[in-house]
């Protein structure tokens, strides 16, 4: 909001709540810039709720944010158009429970290996996130996972360097700002690591090579596409010691704090954040 203002648009904050529909209905707004975490910001529901008033919003329609906040089905859309995901496994928590924790787990160690990550099917911020490096401490992890989200997934740990690649559409087609780098102190960038002070360090622009930064922007651009956003997102990767290049996820919904990746990148590509999302709140206002 504050980045608006000093850009001359005329912003005000809202709650998502009952006040929301019967000001949209008293004063409707020309745009509507979604800073929302979580379900209600990511999951496509109030945008879709946003279609029905007539009024429009930045970001994604509310199908493909849908689509982007469903992590398997997401993977699997990006390893349809041949980017390369982690290899995966979905579990409901239903599923896990009737078919034996046990015997489930031990297959999936069999089938995807050690280490692995666990985390939410739905969700941001690392939270429920747990890396397993031994077969003991999955168990463990899956109850964790499930304290957040009724469905696991399960993917093949892949060490190597974290990267944030955040898109924008200024009017030309979709763009990527320059990678940053997050080096957790503890090696995963979970929860702790990205809202503790101290655990975390950022490089921007990331610290690759430039064979390596081209590969990470065709990638970021290409599950941009593949998922079909707009507007803006940002795309959560890692780069191996060997350079290769795999997408773990695609946030809608890119975090706006003064110290989070997508005012970091923007800033690295020396513009300014309030014009940049002002020239987008325009392009969302005349699209409808």
């Amino acid at each position: 909001m504050d980045a608006l203002r000093t850009a001359g648009i005329d912003a005000e904050m809202r709650d998502a709540d009952v006040s929301l529909l019967p000001l949209l209905a008293a004063d409707p707004p020309s745009a509507i810039f979604i800073a929302l975490h979580g379900s209600t910001g990511e999951d496509g529901s109030l945008r879709g709720v946003l279609e029905l008033c007539g009024v429009p919003y930045l970001g994604p329609d509310a199908r493909s944010a849908r689509l982007a906040w469903d992590k398997p089905s997401a993977k699997a859309v990006l390893r349809e158009a041949g980017i390369a995901t982690p290899d995966w496994v979905a579990l409901p928590h239903d599923r896990f429970s009737e078919l034996g924790a046990v015997a489930v787990l031990d297959r999936v160690v069999a089938r995807l290996g050690l280490p692995l990550m666990v985390k939410p099917a739905h969700g941001g911020s690392g939270l429920g996130a747990i890396a397993v490096h031994e077969a003991s401490a999955l168990p463990a992890a899956m109850v964790g996972c499930f304290a957040y989200d009724q469905t696991a997934l399960i993917e093949r740990y892949v060490e190597g360097v974290d990267v944030a690649v955040s898109i924008l559409d200024l009017g030309d087609g979709a763009i990527a700002m320059p990678p940053v780098e997050i080096v957790p102190v503890n090696g995963v960038y979970d929860y702790a690591a990205r809202y503790t002070a101290g655990l975390t360090t950022w490089h921007a622009p990331a610290r690759l090579k430039p064979e390596v930064h081209d590969e990470v922007v065709r990638m970021a651009l290409a599950a941009h596409h593949a998922l079909g956003l707009r507007d803006l997102s940002r795309v959560d990767l890692i780069v191996t010691q060997e350079g290769e290049c795999t997408v773990l996820e695609v946030n809608v919904s890119p975090g706006m704090t003064e110290t989070s990746l997508l005012p970091m990148a923007v800033q690295a590509a020396g513009l300014d954040l309030g014009e940049v999302l002002a020239q987008i709140v325009r392009r969302a206002a005349v699209r409808g």
